[in-house]
Order: structure tokens, then C-alpha cells, then sequence
């Protein structure tokens, strides 16, 4: 029975809107005239391609299909238009679509909404309409196919393009993939070198109280934040950040750029580890007996800085730190390429091959970390190092502030929030997957793969007799390059466990490289870029390889050792304090001033934001109990002026708030934005079965991880102050202040950052007034979001709220 193909609805172009078909919404990106043969077009394609025929009063749309784009030609008269467009937008409930295959003898229907067989006889009508129409040649008459060569195959099988969602955005091949990607991200060196440096130097079973405290109160909350809104928005830090408000761009922005900055220098550390991979198979390890000197001199290569002085009193710099190696190291140098190499094919083909390459980057270190465990409890007094950690109480440690700020530290490094590289991972998952479920999953993953891998750091102490707390501290690169190595010289077999350290230490840390550079191509794909997803990753790597050849200088460890702390102490650190603020202070902040006004709003976040600022600094020059009575005070003050200067709610506040106007005035002006944004997140990621995100969620996020984070941050300053007199700490100190910068610019000038996301999604954090109004699921993220190059944008929905 031939389909009755449904009345023709309207299809026209308006400003400022969208073609409409019967109700199905077409992306509209441009149009141009098509000049020549209507049947040079079908000529043009040498691939399978597909028809789609929709009626309608302008007359027959034929759509054919490439591997890259989708091309419209809509037949009235004389004229021809090409449109492009999203693949999965322009099916609609009225349409068929046919398959032409031009290797084929017949058409053959591909797919239609009214489920019809492909031997259904209706085909051979559309067919018929179809040639008849359009004039099309018969397949005999096209052109010969083009034949997928053995090497292209190859490819294929290896490295298979990514799955597609339901609004055709690249997808996950399964949960699994992005868990373990994602857990390979903020696996990594910092687990297997920085912790147990960490835990050697705050020794004692009191190291888990701050630690843990660190897990629950930042690490979680912060990250079920970056999940969730990569997995409800559909897009990268920036089309994410923009969806809570077009004013965090910026904000979204400042995470990728601490991972264009750390991507280079870390990949250097990368070719060191390789350097002595590659010294593992001469025996005996040339390094024995003389592990410092072999780092230092035949490793990094670095020739001894000129020391600065300052003045006699310690005011002002009188000589500055002068570096005078400056020559490129060939040795470093190439193995950079080689990491690179490595990262570009773990990521040129999209998700779906990273899925793949997770399963080793994950699954084979951890069982070598397994065995290199094994080992290391084996050795001679290694039952001594556990005990250090296992064994021993220091109670009077957790008076001083010193454990508090390492343990919020590791947590914060080791869980990898920050970087961006959650959000655009998470972004590939199903709109609906359960991300409060993931997100714990992950951390809870991070903090046991650390404290199981340490043990391989604790046995080596023992059988070295490095004793904690003596005066002898550890650090991450001493930890890697000298302890671990040292004592692999020393036992038998020594080449096959240099071999099994250093592999496992490379594949851990590249798994962590490719997620940083990963976040810096979705966010260019989200763009919409003109080029497909193989050469802009081309472009990235080639870019970052071109960023790591300063740290493959004889002065290139010294540039790392600047870069590295001050992007870390200054600039992740305030990042991350910035998503933690920003999103819980202007996510659909005119409910907020519709209903208590905006002196209240202004009132309240001057005395949040001011009493944070003011009080860190004050603890920093005067006392931390000035600090705390200043920064209380002062938001006290702010919240006191924000209930007297508010007006009365006219939409209810939860029970308890509402019993009085006072109570509902506190709800609006200090907890409704974060409790909205969790309620209209768990609208997506909190369906059905899957965890929804809590109550608690917001005010841990804004009132305990942000004022935490701020403490974190003022440190950073008098520490620069005793550095000052070094030409690459300055450097790396200015660096970490750009992210503040672009923070700062994304909140007052936001339409500079427009150019990072695609025109029909730059209104969506334009929310409308409708406090306590839910956005509905599919209103949110529900512009396709297909990768560009792939497909055309269709404009966003506005919100009603």
C-alpha cells in the first residue's frame, strides 16, 4: 500500500526564526543559488547518498546525504536553493526518505517515520516520483562508486567514527568508555608520584581527616557541576557555561585555557619518562649510583641558573636570576613528537575511537600498577614505609593549616576538576545518563587507585630507610625520577621493573595529556569550525607541539617549574572558585531581583563576594582570626541589608523559608539560584531511576568549597613574594593571572567570546523571568549539537525562563 504522505506544511525563511516543516524545526544556516544541471549535482557524488521527499507548496525537496554535510535543494520553477543542515533535524513524521545507492540496481528506502520495510512495493513509487521529478539518472547512468580501499578499511575498523545521539551529537560507544576516559584523565601522575609525596610529608593516619573532608566537601560537588551541564547542555565548557548565563563564557573559556597551558609542559614531562623508558634496556640502568646527576645532567639537560639577590633588608630585587642555557635539546624534542604523535591518533577520529583506546590507557597500568605493588611490599623493611602511613597518629598536625591546605591540594589536583576536559567528555554521554552516579564514581575511583598505588612509594621508603619527618621532605618529580629509580637499581632484574615503572608512568600520564587537548578540539567543534574534526585536531597538536619546545630548553625545567605553580596556585584555583560562584549567583538571577529587587541581590553578593576577598586578605596580613571576623562581618552586614532592602516575595519559598517574608527573602537572595540550577539540572540527568542531584549540592558548592578555595588561593601570594626575583616565576605568576582576566571580560563584555559558539545557541542564557518555574527537559540543550563539520545549527529555543 502506498503511504499517504501528509499535507504540506510551510516552509519559509524569516528572520530571526527557522524554516518550519509541519512543526519540525530546520536548522537555517545559508543559502545560495545552484547554477547548471539539476543532475549535475547527483553527478557530483561519487558515495551513497540519500533523497528525501517532502511535500510542500514550494514544491519537492530533494536531500542528499554526504559524509559530511547535508545538502537541500528545493525545486520552485526555475530556481534551485542549497541549503546546509543538521542531519537528524530534517526527518520529519510527513516525509520518506530513500536511499540511492549508486553501486546499487534499485533505490532502496533507507528509513521513514512510517517504519516501512526496504522491500516495501511503495519504494518503487517514490522512485518513480523521485526520478521523475528530479530527472535523476538511472544507476546505470551514474557514475562508477567509489571503493573503499584496504588501507581506509584499515582505518575503520581501528579507529571507527563516533556513534551519534538522538540530536546528533557524536556519543560514547558505551558508559563504560567515558567512565574509564574520564578516570584517565585525573589518573595519572599526581596519583601514583604527587600523593605519596604528599602523604610522606604529612605522615599518619590524621591525613585522612582533612583529605576525606576535601573528597565530599569540593572534589564531588564541584564535579557534578561539570558533568552535569556538559551532559544537560550538549556542548564544551563554553556552549555549557553560556546555558547557565551568556555572562560565564568567560568563565567556561578560563577552563580551557588552563589546559592549553598545562598541555605543553606536561607533555614534556611525558618525554622525560621516556628518555629513561629508553634507558631501561642498557644494563647496567645508568643510573645506579648516581640518580640525581643522571636526572639532572643527562635527563633535563639544564644548565644552572645565575642566583638573584635581593636587597639587605628584603625589600626590593637587586639582581635578577639569570638563565644562561638556552639551546633546544634534540633528545627532548623528539620524544615531544612521539607523545604527541600518541595523542593525536587517541583523539583525531572523536569519541569513538577514544573509547577504544581507554581500555588500554586504563586497564593495562593498573594491572602493572598491581604488580609493581606487588614487588615493592616484597622488598627488605617494607612493612617500616606502610607503617609510617598505616601505623602512626600525629594529632597535633591537624592544628596547623599546613596539612588542611596539602590535602584540599591533592584532592583538587588529583581529581582534575578544572581543566574542562569533564565537561566536553560528558557532553558525548546521553542527555539522560545518570551523572550524579558517574561523577562519584569517578572520584571515588581516583581516591582508591591513589591510595592503592602508593603503596608501591611506601614499601621503596621502607627499604631505602627514608624516614618522615625528619627534615627531609619529598616532592613529585623527586618521588618519579629519583626514590622510585634508586631503588629499582637495587633489586634483581632491575631492567624489567625500570621497564614496567616507567611504561605504566607514560601510559597513566598520556591518558591525562589527551583529555586536556581533547577539551581544546570540542570546544573549537562546537564552534561549528569550516574544517572537519581530523584537521582541526591536526591544527591543535601541531599548535601545543609548537608551545613545547620553550620547555625543551636547557632552561626549559626552571620554565616548568614557574608555569607549573603559578597556574596551579593561581590560576586553577581561581577557576574553579569561579564556577563554583558564578554558577550559583547569576543562574536566573532576574527571578531573584523580580522578586526581592536588586538593591537586596547587590546587598547580599557585595557581602559575599567582599567578605571572602577581605577576609583572606586580611588573614594574610594581620592574623587568620582577624581574617574570619572581618569576612563574617562583612557578610552578615551584606545579608542584614539585603533583608531590610528587599521587598516581599510574591512566589513561595520552600516550607521552612516561607513561614515568614524574612525567611523568604534569605531563600531568594542567598540559595534560589543554586537550588534552581539543581532542580532544572535533575529535570535531565535526575530522571527516572537516576540519582538526582541533592538539596545540600548548592550551598556546598557556594558556601563551603568556594570560601575553602579562596583560603587556597591567598596563599599563593606571599609565596610569590619570596620568588620574585626570578624572571620565569614572574612569567608563570602573570600566566596563571590571564585566567582571571578572561573570566573578568566574559562578565562584562560577553559578546567578545560569541565567536566560540554557534549563532543559534548564543541566546540560551538569556533567561526570561519565572521564579520557581521548572525549564522543561527538552527545551534545554535541544538545538542539535551535531560536531561541526558534520552538520549545520539550528537556532535554539528560547527558554521561557
Amino acid at each position: 500500500m502506498t503511504p499517504k504522505l501528509a499535507a504540506p506544511g510551510r516552509l519559509a525563511k524569516r528572520k530571526g526564526s527557522r524554516p518550519r516543516h509541519d512543526g519540525t524545526h530546520f536548522a537555517w544556516f545559508s543559502a545560495w543559488a545552484w547554477e547548471g544541471p539539476r543532475d549535475a549535482v547527483w553527478r557530483s557524488y561519487k558515495t551513497p547518498s540519500a533523497v528525501v521527499l517532502f511535500p510542500a507548496k514550494m514544491g519537492i525537496i530533494l536531500a542528499k546525504k554526504t559524509a559530511s554535510t547535508q545538502m537541500f535543494i528545493t525545486l520552485k520553477g526555475f530556481s534551485t536553493k542549497v541549503e546546509k543542515a543538521y542531519p537528524d533535524k530534517w526527518l520529519s513524521h510527513h516525509a520518506a526518505a530513500v536511499y540511492i545507492h549508486a553501486s546499487s540496481s534499485r533505490i532502496a528506502l533507507a528509513k521513514t517515520l512510517h517504519q516501512m520495510s526496504p522491500f516495501d512495493p511503495a519504494i518503487d513509487q517514490l522512485v518513480e516520483i523521485a526520478q521523475t521529478a528530479f530527472q535523476l539518472p538511472t544507476p546505470a547512468q551514474v557514475a562508477p562508486p567509489y571503493v573503499m580501499g584496504t588501507f581506509a578499511k584499515i582505518v575503520n575498523i581501528v579507529a571507527p567514527k563516533s556513534n551519534k545521539s538522538a540530536d546528533g551529537r557524536d556519543q560514547w560507544p558505551s558508559r563504560a568508555a567515558f567512565l574509564l576516559a574520564s578516570m584517565g584523565g585525573c589518573a595519572g601522575m599526581g596519583n601514583l608520584l604527587r600523593y605519596p609525596s604528599q602523604t610522606f610529608n604529612n605522615h599518619g593516619l590524621q591525613w585522612f581527616i582533612p583529605y576525606l573532608m576535601c573528597v565530599f566537601l569540593i572534589a564531588i560537588p564541584v564535579l557534578v557541576l561539570e558533568i552535569a551541564i556538559g551532559q544537560a547542555y550538549r556542548g564544551g565548557c563554553v556552549v555549557a557555561y553560556n546555558n547557565i548565563s551568556h555572562r560565564l563564557k568567560g568563565t567556561g573559556l578560563s577552563l580551557i585555557f588552563v589546559g592549553t597551558v598545562v598541555s605543553p609542559y606536561f607533555v614534556v614531562n611525558l618525554a622525560w619518562i621516556m628518555i629513561y623508558f629508553r634507558n631501561s634496556f642498557r644494563s647496567p640502568l645508568p643510573w645506579t649510583g648516581r640518580s640525581e646527576e643522571f636526572y639532572m645532567q643527562d635527563v633535563v639537560a639544564n644548565v644552572d641558573p645565575i642566583p638573584g639577590n635581593f636587597s639587605a633588608d628584603g625589600s626590593s630585587v637587586t639582581k635578577y636570576v639569570e638563565y644562561p642555557g638556552v639551546a633546544v635539546i634534540g633528545e627532548t624534542v623528539g620524544w615531544a613528537v612521539f607523545t604527541w604523535f600518541l595523542v593525536w591518533v587517541s583523539i583525531f577520529r572523536g569519541v569513538g575511537l577514544t573509547g577504544r583506546v581507554v581500555y588500554f590507557t586504563m586497564g593495562l597500568p593498573i594491572v602493572i600498577t598491581f604488580i609493581l605493588i606487588g614487588r615493592s611490599l616484597s622488598l627488605e623493611n617494607a612493612a617500616r614505609g606502610v607503617r609510617f602511613f598505616w601505623a602512626t597518629w600525629n594529632g597535633s598536625q591537624l592544628s596547623r593549616g599546613t596539612i588542611w591546605q596539602t590535602a584540599c591540594g591533592q584532592v583538587f589536583f588529583s581529581t582534575g576538576v578544572g581543566f574542562g576536559y569533564f565537561t566536553s567528555y560528558a557532553s558525548y554521554n546521553q542527555k539522560y545518563s545518570n551523572a550524579v552516579m558517574d561523577s562519584i564514581m569517578i572520584v571515588s575511583s581516583n581516591v582508591l587507585f591513589e591510595n592503592v598505588a602508593a603503596f608501591i612509594v611506601y614499601g621503596v621508603i621502607g627499604f631505602l630507610g627514608i624516614t618522615p619527618g625528619g627534615g627531609e621532605r619529598l616532592g613529585s618529580f623527586v618521588v618519579g625520577f629519583i626514590t622510585l629509580p634508586t631503588a629499582v637499581t637495587q633489586m634483581p632484574g632491575a631492567n624489567f621493573w625500570a621497564v614496567m615503572l616507567f611504561f605504566t608512568l607514560m601510559v597513566l600520564g598520556y591518558s591525562s595529556a589527551f583529555a586536556m587537548v581533547d577539551a581544546i578540539v570540542t570546544l573549537i567543534m562546537d564552534a561549528h569550525p569550516r574544517f572537519s574534526r581530523p584537521w582541526v585536531v591536526t591544527a591543535v597538536v601541531l599548535a601545543f607541539f609548537c608551545l613545547t619546545l620553550p620547555y625543551c630548553t636547557e632552561f626549559g625545567f626552571y620554565l616548568l617549574d614557574g608555569v607549573d605553580r603559578w597556574i596551579n596556585d593561581v590560576g586553577l584555583v581561581f577557576v574553579v572558585w569561579a564556577e563554583c560562584v558564578t554558577s550559583t549567583t547569576l543562574y536566573r538571577w532576574r527571578d531573584v531581583v523580580g522578586q526581592v529587587g536588586l538593591p537586596a541581590f547587590l546587598s547580599f553578593n557585595g557581602g559575599f563576594f567582599g567578605g571572602m576577598v577581605l577576609g583572606v586578605a586580611i588573614a594574610q596580613a594581620v592574623s587568620p582570626v582577624a581574617g574570619a571576623c572581618v569576612g563574617f562581618g562583612i557578610f552578615i552586614i551584606g545579608l542584614v541589608a539585603a533583608i531590610l532592602l528587599g521587598k516581599a516575595p510574591d512566589a513561595a519559598a520552600p516550607k521552612w523559608w516561607n513561614r515568614s517574608v524574612f525567611g523568604s527573602r534569605i531563600w531568594f537572595v542567598a540559595l534560589y539560584s543554586g537550588n534552581q540550577l539543581r532542580r532544572d539540572l535533575n529535570e535531565i540527568v535526575g530522571q527516572g531511576t537516576n540519582w538526582k542531584i541533592p538539596a545540600f549540592w548548592a550551598p556546598l558548592v557556594r558556601y563551603i568549597a568556594a570560601p575553602t578555595l579562596s583560603i587556597v588561593y591567598s596563599f599563593s601570594y606571599p609565596s610569590f613574594y619570596e620568588l620574585r626575583d626570578d624572571p620565569l616565576h614572574i612569567f608563570g605568576f602573570a600566566v596563571g593571572h590571564i585566567a582571571l582576566i578572561i573570566i573578568g571580560a566574559g562578565l562584562i563584555v560577553p559578546r567578545w567570546f560569541d565567536i566560540l559558539i554557534p549563532p543559534p545557541r548564543r541566546n540560551e542564557g538569556h533567561h526570561d523571568y519565572g521564579a520557581n518555574v521548572l525549564v522543561p527537559a527538552d527545551d534545554v540543550g535541544s538545538t542539535s549539537s551535531v560536531e561541526a563539520g558534520n552538520g549545520s545549527d539550528q537556532e535554539a529555543k528560547k527558554r521561557g525562563i
